[in-house]
Parts: C-alpha cells; structure tokens; sequence
C-alpha cells in the first residue's frame, strides 16, 4: 500500500517534543485573549497572577510538592543551569553521569571551571543503568552536588533516584535531577525520593515549547543564584515578566497529564511492544538497546545492524523518528550515551530513536512497522548493490 500525499506523518519522536494537549492549547489561547502583566496590582495584573498561581499549583499535585518550591523557566536547560550554579561550592566537587543531557554536562564543567572545582563522571552499565560502584568511590570526595537524570532521553532507561538520593544525601552532597523526559510520563513523588532538586519542560508532556521549572525542595541548604538580573520576579530567583500563557499552558498540560496518567502509562507501553515486536518479527536481526525492563513506557531504541540511521530515516520520510537527542541534530559525533553503554562507533550510528507518547494510535504503529520494515529492506539493498538509486521508500503496510 503506497503512501498517499494526504497520509499524516507518523509521529514517533515525543522525546525531541510532544504535540501540544487540547487542555493546555486552549487555555494559552484564553490566556493570550486577555491583557495583565503578573506583577501588576491592577485587575488584569491580578488575573494573569492568579492564573499563574492555578498553574503552579497544576504542576505542584503532578510532582507532589508545595507550589512555593517551584520556580518558572524557559525549560530544563535553563533549570539545570540554574540548579547547578546555585548548588556547586568553591572547590567542592560536582557528580554527573556520563549520559547526561549535554545542559548537564556542559553547565558542570563551565561551573567547575569557575569554582575550581572537580566533574567527577560516574559510569553506566551496557543497559545503560548506573554504576553504582562509581557513583560511592565519588561520593568519598563528598562533593557539593551530585546530578543524575531521572531517564534518558536516547534510551529511555530509568535510574533509581531513591538509591542514589540515599547515598548521596549519606555524604552530605545535594541531589539535582534533570527529569525532563519522565515528568507526566512516570508517577515522580519528589517529597518521597527527598530530591533537593529536580528541573523539567513542558513540551515533554503536552505543554508548549519554551517553558519549565526548577523544584527547590524547601529546606535544601541551597541558596538560588539567580542567572540574570533586573526584577524581583519568581522570588527573586528568576527575573523578567513572566510568560503568562506559557505558564498556563504548562500547568493545563500538568494537570492533563496527572488526571491520566496510570491510563496512558499502561496505553503507551502496549503500544512500544506492539512496535517492537513488529519490527522484530520482520526484521528479528534488530538490536534494541537499554535496560528493557526499567524504560520509559515510550521510548524504544533501536539498532540496525550495518545500516546508517540517517539513511534508514531517509528512507520512510512518513515516519517522524530521531537518530538520538534532537539537541545533538546535526552533529558529526556518534551519540556519546550509546557510545557510553559500550555499543560501538558504527552500532551507535545505525541506531534509531522512536518515542511515543499520548496521542499516539494502534493505527500509527501498524503504519509504523510497515514504513520502518520497508526503509531498512530498501536501504540494506542499496547498499548491498550500489547500482540501486537511493530514493527515500514511500510504501507502508502491505495488505
């Protein structure tokens, strides 16, 4: 059955970005339809603060913690910036992983660099789980702040934060996490884990692009260094007018997500094993990477063997999918996380990225696994015989 040019894109690429809810499009365009800067006292001043304050509290019951630790950003990037800034001491240490998103990554060294301070890197195993081995011969320096994603954004896998909150918290060291690829898409109970700090974004679970937050658990011995300057707004933390209908967006998605969310659990994982068992079966040479029993219920990684994943992507343009982060796009470096799992050069750059998500259909799988099936058969082809014209395939299922 070839692909018609009215057929819709299948969508498998949700940790990159998610469609923006029903809930969360329709109350920004409320919010965009009325006039009141947050920080005003006036009536319209007042609304649009109040209407902040119902978002927060939106995202407080999604996390389970107070609306007052919870401060507004751009995203996760900014929030681990933030995080990280504020909680690394001169000469103290600071902790990561090394498969941590590169707002990680890069905001720790820059850190270290200006407090003279150490990045210690902890390892991870080939399905992509902790070392905890690392993480205690680490913790011996008893650094300032230990910060380690709550899942991956190539893989998916999940790392058990209460373990690494306990011994980190044993040695007298803060814990960050950058949760933005498992917040509205696994239960996350911050008062439990007794995380210091956790940041995420909004369009991960269905609010728009351009807006999150950093948690500050209260009591943290950590005093927020505010990253700009010029206003008192978000307590002083994060200064400049607010984005009013970003906010509300985010807290609409936040509540959407949290009246659903054992539903669309349950709903994805069916769906991710429906595709990889699809593929597998048409295609039983796939590798599939990560711990496959600790992921995100969305995500699926997969490996195909002596095939470019940018020529399998190529070839079925009706499946939206990624070779790994969309914020590496581009680069000419193999993914640094697959590479850290101790896949190789060329098994990390014939490896596929797929993430669902809630909006995503038995229909779109189905179409899925035909696109992907005949991509990898077409690519395989012309590479076997380089007398094939490499034109992208348009074919889905066959009937």
């Amino acid at each position: 059955m070839g692909r018609s040019s009215v057929d819709p894109i299948v969508y498998l690429d949700y940790n990159a970005t998610t469609p923006i809810r029903p809930e969360a499009l329709d109350a920004m365009t409320r919010a965009l339809a009325t006039v009141g800067n947050a920080s005003s006292a006036h009536s319209p001043g007042q609304q649009a603060s109040r209407a902040v304050e119902q978002a927060r509290a939106h995202l407080a019951a999604l996390l389970d913690c107070s609306p007052t630790e919870l401060t507004f950003t751009s995203g996760a990037t900014e929030a681990n910036n933030l995080a990280i800034r504020s909680a690394v001491e001169p000469g103290r240490a600071i902790v990561i992983s090394t498969v941590e998103h590169t707002a990680v990554t890069e905001a720790a060294e820059a850190v270290a660099a200006a407090c003279a301070s150490t990045v210690y890197t902890v390892r991870v195993h080939h399905d992509g789980t902790l070392r905890l081995d690392d993480l205690e011969a680490a913790l011996a320096e008893r650094p300032a702040l230990v910060s380690i994603m709550a899942a991956n954004n190539e893989t998916g896998v999940v790392n058990d934060l209460s373990v690494v909150v306990k011994l980190a918290h044993d040695a007298g060291s803060l814990v960050h996490t950058d949760a933005t690829q498992l917040v509205g898409r696994l239960p996350i109970d911050v008062r439990e884990l007794d995380i210091d700090l956790l940041s995420l974004s909004a369009h991960k679970f269905g609010g728009p692009q351009g807006v999150g937050a950093l948690f500050v658990r209260r009591g943290a011995l950590v005093a927020i260094q505010p990253l700009a300057f010029g206003g008192g707004h978000e307590r002083g933390r994060r200064p400049g007018t607010l984005n009013v209908a970003g906010i509300v967006g985010l807290g609409a998605a936040a509540a959407a997500a949290a009246s659903r969310l054992d539903q669309e659990v349950a709903e994805i994982r069916a769906l991710r094993d429906r595709l990889e068992a699809g593929v597998l079966a048409e295609l039983p040479d796939t590798r599939l990477n990560g711990r496959l029993d600790s992921r995100l219920p969305g995500v699926s990684s997969m490996t195909f063997s002596g095939l470019p994943a940018d020529a399998v992507l190529a070839a079925m343009p009706a499946v939206a999918a990624s070779e790994g982060s969309a914020c590496a796009a581009g680069a000419l470096e193999p993914s640094r996380v697959l590479l850290a799992m101790g896949l190789t050069r060329d098994e990390a750059e014939c490896t596929v990225r797929f993430s669902l998500g809630y909006a995503t259909t038995t229909d779109d799988i189905d179409r899925a696994v035909g696109y992907i099936t005949e991509a990898v058969r077409h690519v395989r082809a012309t590479i076997g015989d380089p007398t094939v014209e490499a034109t992208p395939s348009t074919a889905g299922p066959e009937e």
